[in-house]
């Protein structure tokens, strides 16, 4: 499939229009438009190779939110217009214990990124959601309902859940106290779940 996209050429440059082909469509693989993609800040620090060397040319992001366009052979949870995300990594080694246990995020081997790295066949690049469309195996990616925003659902795919999942591991709820540490892009979805987990409402404060 031939895609186009905004990539970084080399570190430290800006974004420019960039035209490249995604592999193929496999029997569990699915084709999303993507209509979204969230601006994260590790974007910013992959291009910038903040957290070590990079693979350029890079199209970034991974909060993407589009619909299914198209379905491999042995697909069963999609179907073409179906609204689907993706989110921080698009593939495991689907083996180890964690993987088994539906918890692929702590591969043993290590997840494969939506971006800045290559897919587990070694060979093929990933490149990321800044771009008009993407193929990923059914197992990684996630159904959106047909009610939700999409430009809303997007941040939600790394941002939104970086605040959901300690919520829900602490069993935030109904008249418990939450304490949120700073106020940024995470910070504020924080707060925003915990008010609709009805988690206690004290008055803000701050220091200085």
């Amino acid at each position: 499939m031939n895609v186009k996209g905004y990539a970084a050429l080399k570190p430290n440059t800006d974004l420019v229009p960039y035209e490249f082909t995604r592999r193929d469509l496999r029997p569990n693989d699915v084709q999303i438009e993507i209509l979204y993609a969230g601006i994260c800040h590790s974007d910013i620090h992959q291009v910038r190779e903040e957290w070590g060397d990079s693979l350029f040319p890079m199209v970034p992001g991974h909060e993407i939110a589009g619909k299914v366009t198209a379905v491999g052979s042995e697909v069963k949870n999609f179907k073409v217009g179906d609204l689907a995300g993706v989110g921080v990594y698009i593939d495991s080694c689907r083996k180890c214990p964690n993987c088994l246990a539906g918890e692929s995020q702590y591969c043993h081997e290590g997840m494969t990124g939506t971006y800045n790295g290559y897919e587990r066949d070694g060979v093929t690049v990933a490149q990321g959601g800044y771009s008009t469309g993407i193929v990923i195996d059914a197992g990684y990616v996630v159904s959106i309902p047909e009610n939700l925003d999409l430009a809303g659902v997007a941040p939600l795919l790394c941002a939104g859940i970086t605040l959901y999942s300690p919520l829900k591991h602490w069993e935030a709820g109904p008249g418990k106290k939450v304490a949120i540490v700073g106020l940024g892009g995470l910070g504020h979805m924080g707060v925003k779940y915990a008010h609709a987990l009805r988690c206690r409402s004290n008055r803000a404060f701050t220091f200085g």
